[in-house]
């Protein structure tokens, strides 16, 4: 049965759901603003898989964001439970870490990247096919819309709104006011670093099996609309020509794919795993 610990032996706790058992290690790694509960429903029976609370997030402690401190959050958790060359599979936020955890250990037997590719606040060239005009007026709204967002989160959070986010994702400060996690400091330097705007050329550095999924239909409350089909020809055009090593796999559902096919989800990423069992990178 899963069981919860938290890794001390850090610069901060964090906290991790391990299944234990003897099979192949595979670390978990959910996008921004969730939690290791995004795991849950998925089925990966007979790997020893092991969810993290990324810093700042869940149960985890708060730290200053970087990639290379996240990085550092992931080695301890490894060394602590004693996972050697874990797989990494990452949903989003996740995924462009799951990506630079086998840039930084070419021994990663495989990599999984759940649409974890590039924000939709990307650059301008990334949405082919659309209007300057329509793009840089949709762009400007998101823009505007990511700028709300983010602000709410410094501020405490009423009852009717708390009922919007799982419980593991709120804290309550010593105020007595309730907050989400993480806070609006830590999204803003995740949200204009560059991995986070487009991992998509790191990619082609890779060595070891990778998979990467992407989404073919729109974000919730992003439907309908141009910018977003346009975002996808521009992941397809950029996704074309990679190394060998690296396959593209299509899931005819949004961005949340955890949440809205975690059957298909699990059996992609079983598949892909028992088929690069003790594969060695290129």
């Amino acid at each position: 049965m899963p069981h919860d610990t938290t890794v001390t032996d850090h610069d901060i706790p964090l906290a991790v759901r391990d299944s234990g058992g003897p099979g192949d290690p595979v670390l978990l790694l959910h996008g921004l603003g969730g939690t290791l509960e995004a795991w849950d429903a998925l089925d990966l029976t007979g790997h020893r898989t092991v969810a993290v609370d990324l810093r700042g997030h869940g149960h985890s402690g708060d730290g200053p964001w970087s990639w290379e401190a996240a990085l550092d959050d992931l080695e301890a958790v490894v060394r602590c439970l004693g996972l050697g060359e874990p797989a990494v599979v990452g949903h989003s936020l996740g995924g462009m870490l799951a990506v630079q955890w086998a840039l930084r250990h070419p021994g990663c037997p495989a990599v999984v990247d759940l649409d974890g590719l590039r924000s939709a606040e990307s650059d301008p060239g990334n949405y082919p096919g659309m209007d300057p005009a329509e793009r840089d007026r949709d762009l400007a709204s998101l823009k505007a819309t990511f700028d709300a967002q983010a602000a709410s989160m410094g501020r405490p959070l009423p009852p009717e709104a708390q009922a919007m986010f799982p419980p593991r994702a709120l804290t309550t400060r010593d105020d007595g006011q309730v907050h989400a996690r993480p806070d609006a400091e830590l999204l803003a330097a995740v949200r204009h670093t560059p991995p986070f705007r487009d991992t998509i050329p790191l990619l082609r550095r890779l060595t070891c099996p990778t998979l990467v999924v992407i989404a073919a239909q729109d974000p919730p409350g992003m439907s309908g609309g141009e910018l977003m089909a346009a975002f996808r020809r521009g992941v397809r055009r950029d996704l074309t020509g990679l190394p060998s090593n690296v396959r593209v796999e299509e899931l005819d559902a949004g961005h949340d794919m955890l949440a809205e096919r975690p059957k298909e989800v699990a059996e992609l990423i079983a598949a892909f795993l028992a088929a690069n069992r003790g594969a060695s990178p290129a």
